[in-house]
């Protein structure tokens, strides 16, 4: 029976003791696999307005700084919390009837997503930079909606005890998806391109459409699946009891919960991926602008290097179950900072495509396991009853300080240089590690 993962044990508590092969075995249930498809359809979109967007603005000869701040893009997915509980209370016409509330949402999300990404094809950012920015908002939108009506399927799904392996195969997922929104993208306009050579718009356009095509796979799995059981909402006598319990609720629950300790939580949970998120904005035009091909970068970043993260994700979801997720989450916090150091010094040695390969894999290794980790962190921390507004609170915190440092990324560069700002990137992890083992000392409570 699915129960809140708020009644977890404490983090503190030790771990139940399994076998190596139950561990393992979960992955072959239903609800992971639903979650890959699910997890490729949430991951499709975030390459397309970020890193692979930037890609596309540097070849057109767009400016590092305005790449830079164009990556505020991604602060929509840091305020999502902002129209959360309408995705948690709001009933959508015809949809919801029909579908339940989890997927009628989500199958909205993504023809969003779609309609965003071929606005975004049949725009020129080099002749009409402003309609392609409004597109790729669109799809932010669309995604972050998505993220929102996802994360509490997944947490209604399956109960505490197996949050840490539907993290990992919706990162498996996402991470599939990155793979064709990073190298399928830079393939399928490489191969439009043929011998051509400079910018050519048309070679992304056919490559955006296709993205747009792929989200199908993400409708199908909704229309196929089953809503999760649906829980009873209490009806509002009035506006005002609806806003309460939509609004403020959720969050009240949390503080009462964790009173002044909440603090501490949310303040890791704003930093925790802070050297990933400020690093990658800059990690594509780093790649052009150390020479490397659309193909070489395919083949290593986007392919070589999600399987990496894959793995990534797989062991630290493992990891997770049988040490316990604290201790995971403080080795990925380590590891992911650290890996940062490994690009400055690829900085300094140019066009080095097997230097290239070992940054990246010991790189994305260490993001894998770091994101399992932390999925599963924040899932314990969700009340079932406010799913979708407080996983919709954490992850919004998650990213709102990052992509907002990261809007002056391109501008530091600019002044400093690519092998000062990876370091930079690597010493803003030091805080996180110091909040982790503070925050390993909270226990997860139990709702009232």
């Amino acid at each position: 029976m699915t129960h809140s993962p708020s009644q977890a044990a404490p983090t503190s508590a030790p771990v139940p003791s399994r076998r190596w092969r139950d561990t393992w075995r979960v992955y072959r249930e239903p609800a992971s696999w639903r979650m890959l498809a699910l997890g490729f359809s949430a991951g499709l979109p975030l390459l397309l307005v970020l890193g692979t967007l930037s890609f596309w603005l540097r070849e057109a000869g767009i400016d590092r700084a305005t790449i830079g701040y164009l990556s505020w893009v991604g602060l929509v997915y840091a305020f999502k919390w902002l129209w959360s509980p309408l995705v948690d209370h709001l009933p959508l016409p015809l949809l919801t009837r029909r579908l339940g509330r989890r997927r009628s949402w989500l199958l909205l999300s993504q023809l969003m997503v779609m309609a965003g990404l071929v606005g975004m094809a049949f725009n020129d950012p080099l002749s009409s930079l402003q309609p392609v920015v409004w597109c790729a908002l669109a799809v932010a939108f669309g995604s972050a909606t998505q993220d929102i009506a996802l994360d509490a399927f997944r947490i209604e799904s399956a109960d505490a005890d197996r949050q840490a392996a539907l993290a990992a195969t919706y990162q498996t997922g996402y991470r599939l998806a990155m793979i064709w929104a990073g190298a399928g993208v830079l393939w399928i306009a490489a191969r439009t391109q043929g011998n051509a050579t400079g910018y050519l718009h048309n070679a992304w356009q056919v490559a955006y459409c296709a993205m747009a095509a792929s989200m199908l796979l993400g409708v199908a799995t909704v229309l196929l699946s089953r809503e999760p059981a649906p829980r009873a909402l209490p009806r509002a006598r009035n506006a005002a009891e609806w806003l309460r319990g939509a609004l403020v609720e959720p969050f009240a629950d949390f503080i009462r919960r964790y009173r002044w300790q909440a603090a501490l939580i949310l303040a890791l949970i704003a930093v925790y991926r802070i050297s990933d998120v400020v690093m990658g904005i800059m990690a594509n035009p780093f790649y052009v602008d150390m020479g490397f091909t659309k193909d070489e970068v395919a083949a290593v970043t986007k392919v070589f290097g999600v399987i990496m993260t894959l793995a990534g994700a797989f062991l630290g979801g493992a990891m997770a179950m049988r040490w316990g997720v604290m201790r995971v989450l403080m080795l990925g916090a380590l590891l992911s900072a650290a890996t940062n150091l490994l690009f400055a010094l690829l900085a300094t040695r140019g066009h080095d495509l097997m230097g290239l390969v070992l940054v990246v894999s010991a790189d994305n290794l260490a993001g894998g396991i770091a994101s399992a980790a932390f999925i599963a962190y924040l899932s314990a921390l969700t009340n079932v009853q406010y799913s979708a507004t407080q996983y919709a609170l954490f992850s919004s915190m998650m990213l709102l300080a990052p992509k907002w440092i990261a809007g002056f990324s391109g501008v530091f560069v600019d002044a400093h240089g690519y092998a000062s700002f990876f370091t930079a990137t690597a010493l803003l992890g030091l805080p996180v590690l110091l909040l982790v083992w503070a925050a390993a000392r909270v226990p997860l409570k139990k709702h009232d």
